[in-house]
């Protein structure tokens, strides 16, 4: 089967599609035959390596001079292949999302308890867009910030791919929502159910003078005095990862901001943890039309390193897709 991989650290370039076998699932997997993956910042870094220091930490499951697994890629959806002797909620021929170590590629093995079934009222391209990112919002929102009715929330960095769900999911929560993004992703957000959309090259949502309830950060690019000055007394500081911009403000925020952001107002960070109940209420959210998921663009798999190329450009507004299709 074809598969994109790296054999290095680096920057697209060390993208290759190959020929390499088909995985065999292990007894709580499936493999799903894969219609389209999308791109996340824990790809870009996966495929660049985040830092030497990092590496090593985390050496069990990356690898530090190289990576340990030379697939690569996330998000996933497709139709289930085969399934492992354990596997008693999927068959094959059914149609799948949710996450995998190596969705790039025609093949790619998914633990069971990491996917969930596809609505049908979405297509292969719409589901892939929505595991890491959809979830990510989800959790960050519901369970981290405590989103709530009538809460004043801010999204900084609404117009990428965690953004645009952030967006849609703090509304169904019942949040009045602030859009901080590009001239050119302000409709977008707009669209989306937006209350108060902010430019960032026009006006600095932290010296306004108004206050939030909740800043939910994508984008990382304040300091911690701003995102005091930001807050309501009570007011949680939600920090997204895994970005280098975030990676930079959470040490900021670590090492010199303690003092400066604490007592009632919270900071918080967090990773999405891919859980099939939430791939459960992202389900019932898409089947509603409550939250639809943003592309901006789609690449074939053999374009792959082009896509990163753009992702890492940051300035895509919503999900980059990849397709099985073949340029």
């Amino acid at each position: 089967m074809k598969a994109i991989i790296r054999e290095r650290f680096g920057p697209p370039e060390v993208l290759q599609l190959r020929d390499v076998e088909k995985p065999v699932p292990a007894d709580d997997q499936v493999v799903v035959r894969v219609q389209a993956s999308s791109v996340n910042a824990a790809d870009k870094y996966d495929m660049k390596g985040i830092t030497f220091l990092v590496r090593i930490v985390a050496a069990r499951s990356g690898g530090v001079f190289r990576p340990k697994n030379l697939g690569i890629g996330t998000d996933v959806a497709g139709t289930v292949e085969s399934t492992g002797s354990k596997v008693n909620r999927f068959k094959p021929g059914d149609e799948v999302y949710g996450v995998s170590p190596t969705a790039y590629a025609e093949f790619a093995p998914a633990d069971e308890a990491r996917i969930t079934l596809k609505p049908d009222s979405i297509s292969f391209e719409e589901a892939a867009a929505v595991p890491i990112a959809g979830i990510t919002a989800l959790q960050g929102l519901r369970d981290i910030g405590k989103a709530s009715p009538g809460q004043q929330v801010l999204i900084n960095g609404a117009s990428g791919g965690v953004g645009t769900f952030a967006v849609q999911i703090a509304k169904w929560l019942g949040a009045e929502v602030t859009a901080v993004c590009s001239s050119g992703h302000i409709e977008t957000a707009r669209s989306l159910g937006a209350d108060h959309l902010i430019d960032y090259a026009q006006e600095d949502f932290t010296r306004n003078g108004v206050r939030y309830d909740l800043i939910f950060d994508i984008a990382g690019n304040h300091s911690a005095s701003d995102y005091k000055r930001a807050l309501k007394p009570q007011g949680q500081y939600v920090l997204v990862g895994a970005s280098k911009n975030v990676f930079r403000t959470l040490v900021r925020l670590l090492v010199f901001g303690r003092l400066s952001i604490r007592g009632s107002r919270k900071i918080r960070f967090f990773v999405a943890n891919i859980k099939q109940e939430d791939l459960a209420v992202m389900n019932g959210l898409l089947q509603t039309g409550t939250v639809k998921p943003v592309i901006e663009r789609s690449y074939p798999l053999n374009n792959t390193a082009e896509a990163l190329r753009y992702f890492s450009e940051g300035h895509a507004g919503g999900k980059i897709i990849i397709t099985n299709a073949m340029s």
